[in-house]
C-alpha cells in the first residue's frame, strides 16, 4: 500500500485561483477520516461525499485512519471543489490508482454520493492559471463550456468519477474540451433614435461613451433621463477578447455557468435600497458586488440622492483606482472595478425645480439638503454633469421620424473611431489619462491656456475638477477630428458641468 499521496488543485481567493496540494494519509488505528488545513464547513462535509461517492462507484474505501492535509495551511479552503482530488487522492494511496497518472494535472470537482461531478464556481480564474503554469485540468462535464473561455488549457471534462477513472488508466481516453466557437454576439440594444429632442444630453452622452467618462443627468421627472442611460450601452465598442475573458471570470466566480451574452459589456443597475456590501462587495470571505460585476460595462445609479450616503462615498475609491480593495479577518482581496459610472437625479424632492410645467414645492433647506447628499468629492469625480430638461409638447406630438434623428449604430461608430484615435495616441482612453500627461496631450495654446484659467478662478473649480475638464475637452476634440484642445471644446466641456457651479 503506498500509505501517501500527493494531489494537485487550485482554491478561490477573489479573481486569484492560488494552487493547492492535496496529501492524503493512511495510518493504523481505529478508522477515521479527518480533514486539516484549514477547511470551511462545506470542505469538512466531503469527508462524507467522497466516502459514498467512492463506494457507489465500484471502489474500496479503506478501513483505516486516513488524514487528508490541504496546503498551504494558511490559505482558507471553501467549496466542494476538493472533493475529487480528496477521492483520487485516496485511490493513489490504496494503490486503486497508480500515481504517475496526476502528474501535472490539476482537479477541480464537486462529487455526489453516487459519484457524478458536479459544477464549481471560479473555474474560469483556475483554467487561466493552469494555462499559465502549463498544467492540464480536470473539472465537471457542466463546466466545460465556461473553463473553454480560457484558450491554451487543455481541459478534460468527466461526468463521472468512474469515466474519469477509465480516463486516467488509458482505458477510455476522453477527448479534451475543443475552444469556443469564435463567434460574436450581437446586443440587441434600445436605439438612442427613440429619445425625442433632448440634442444637449445625446451629446453628452456621445463624449460619456468615446472617453469612458462618467455622467450624471439631472432634472425634472419623466424628460428621459432613464432611456438615455439605458442606451449608452449600445453606443459602446464591443469588448474586446480579453475584456470578455476578465468579465466573464468575474461572473464565474458565484455562478457555475456563465449566460450565452457574455461578450456583451455588463449594464448593472441596482436599485437604490441596495446595502454598501451588494454594490462594493463583502462577506466574511470575500465575495464581489455591483461595482465589480460592472466591470468593463456600465454602472447605471438611478434616484442617485436616495442611495445610503455610505453607499456613494464608497464609490469615490473605485472610481479613481478601477479595483476595489476588500480586507476581512479571514481574509483580502481586490477585484476589478474599471466601470463607467451613470446617475440620475431629480433636482429637488419634489421633482419640479425649475421646471417651466409645473411649480416646485420644495423649500430651499429641503434643496439644500437633498443635494447635498451627494458629497462635493463624489461630484468631482464625475466627469459630465448634464441637465435633461422637459421637451415642449407640440415636440413630443409631433410624428415620430427616426431618419431624422441618430441612430445607436452611427452614434457608436464615432465612438469607435474616437477612441482609436485615443489608443493610438496615448495607449489608454480619455477617463484614464493621469495628469502628468493630460496637458500634453491637450496640446493648449496661450489662448485656450488663458481661457481654461479664467474659468476655474471664476467658477472655483477644484484640480480634480479642472483635470477632468480637461479630458472631457480633449474626448470632445477626438470626436471632432482635432489634434488639439480648442477653445470650443473647452467651453462645451465646462457647460457639462452644470451642476456643482
Amino acid at each position: 500500500m503506498s500509505q501517501l499521496a500527493l494531489v494537485h488543485t487550485r482554491a478561490q481567493a477573489g479573481l486569484d485561483a492560488p494552487p493547492v496540494f492535496v496529501e492524503v494519509h493512511l495510518s493504523q488505528g481505529l478508522p477515521a477520516l479527518s480533514i486539516v488545513g484549514l477547511p470551511e464547513a462545506a470542505v469538512r462535509e466531503s469527508k462524507e461525499r467522497v466516502r459514498s461517492a467512492l463506494i457507489n462507484s465500484g471502489f474500496d474505501f479503506p478501513t483505516s485512519r486516513i488524514t487528508i492535509n490541504l496546503g498551504p495551511a494558511d490559505l482558507p479552503k471553501e467549496g466542494g471543489r476538493f472533493d475529487l482530488p480528496i477521492a483520487l487522492g485516496i485511490l493513489v494511496a490504496t494503490d486503486q490508482l497508480p500515481a504517475e497518472t496526476l502528474k501535472h494535472t490539476v482537479f477541480l470537482g464537486e462529487l455526489t454520493l453516487s459519484g457524478k461531478l458536479r459544477p464549481v464556481t471560479a473555474v474560469l480564474p483556475a483554467a487561466i492559471a493552469c494555462g499559465q503554469a502549463q498544467q492540464a485540468l480536470v473539472i465537471p462535464l457542466d463546466n466545460a463550456a465556461v473553463a473553454a473561455l480560457a484558450t491554451g488549457t487543455t481541459l478534460i471534462a468527466s461526468h463521472d468519477l468512474r469515466q474519469l477513472y477509465a480516463h486516467l488508466i488509458g482505458q477510455a481516453v476522453i477527448t479534451p474540451v475543443p475552444p469556443p466557437s469564435d463567434r460574436h454576439i450581437l446586443a440587441s440594444y434600445p436605439d438612442l433614435a427613440d429619445v425625442r429632442g433632448q440634442s444637449h444630453a445625446k451629446r453628452a452622452l456621445l463624449a460619456a461613451a468615446a472617453g469612458s467618462h462618467h455622467l450624471l443627468f439631472f432634472g425634472p421627472p419623466g424628460t428621459g433621463k432613464t432611456m438615455l442611460a439605458s442606451r449608452l450601452p449600445g453606443i459602446l465598442p464591443a469588448m474586446t477578447e480579453d475584456e470578455a475573458r476578465d468579465v466573464a471570470a468575474i461572473y464565474s466566480l458565484t455562478s457555475q455557468a456563465v449566460a450565452d451574452n457574455w461578450q456583451q459589456r455588463p449594464f448593472r443597475a441596482p436599485h437604490h435600497s441596495s446595502s454598501p456590501i451588494s454594490l462594493v462587495g463583502g462577506g466574511s470571505i470575500p465575495k464581489p458586488g455591483e461595482m465589480t460585476y460592472a466591470h468593463h460595462g456600465v454602472l447605471f445609479l438611478d434616484e442617485m440622492p436616495e442611495f445610503q450616503r455610505q453607499s456613494l462615498e464608497m464609490l469615490r475609491e473605485p472610481l479613481e483606482k478601477g479595483e476595489v480593495i476588500i480586507t476581512r479577518a479571514k481574509a483580502q482581496a481586490c477585484f476589478p472595478a474599471q466601470f463607467q459610472l451613470i446617475a440620475a437625479m431629480n433636482p429637488c424632492p419634489c421633482g419640479y425645480l425649475g421646471d417651466n410645467r409645473r411649480t416646485c414645492r420644495c423649500t430651499p433647506d429641503q434643496v439644500l439638503r437633498y443635494r447635498n447628499k451627494l458629497s462635493g468629492p463624489l461630484l468631482d469625480r464625475i466627469d459630465l454633469q448634464v441637465e435633461v430638461t422637459a421637451q415642449p409638447p407640440e415636440q413630443l406630438l409631433e410624428p415620430h421620424a427616426p431618419e431624422k434623428e441618430d441612430h445607436s449604430e452611427h452614434l457608436r461608430q464615432q465612438v469607435i473611431n474616437a477612441r482609436t484615435r485615443q489608443m493610438d495616441r496615448q495607449g489608454t482612453l480619455n477617463a484614464q489619462l493621469s495628469a502628468k500627461t493630460l496637458q500634453a496631450v491637450c496640446q493648449l495654446g496661450n489662448t485656450e491656456t488663458a481661457f481654461i484659467q479664467r474659468l476655474c478662478e471664476k467658477l472655483s473649480f477644484s484640480a480634480r475638477a479642472m483635470h477632468r475638464m480637461l479630458k472631457v475637452s480633449r474626448t470632445l476634440a477626438d470626436l471632432d477630428g482635432t489634434d488639439a484642445v480648442q477653445k470650443r471644446h473647452l467651453a462645451e466641456a465646462v457647460h457639462y458641468r452644470k451642476f456643482d457651479k
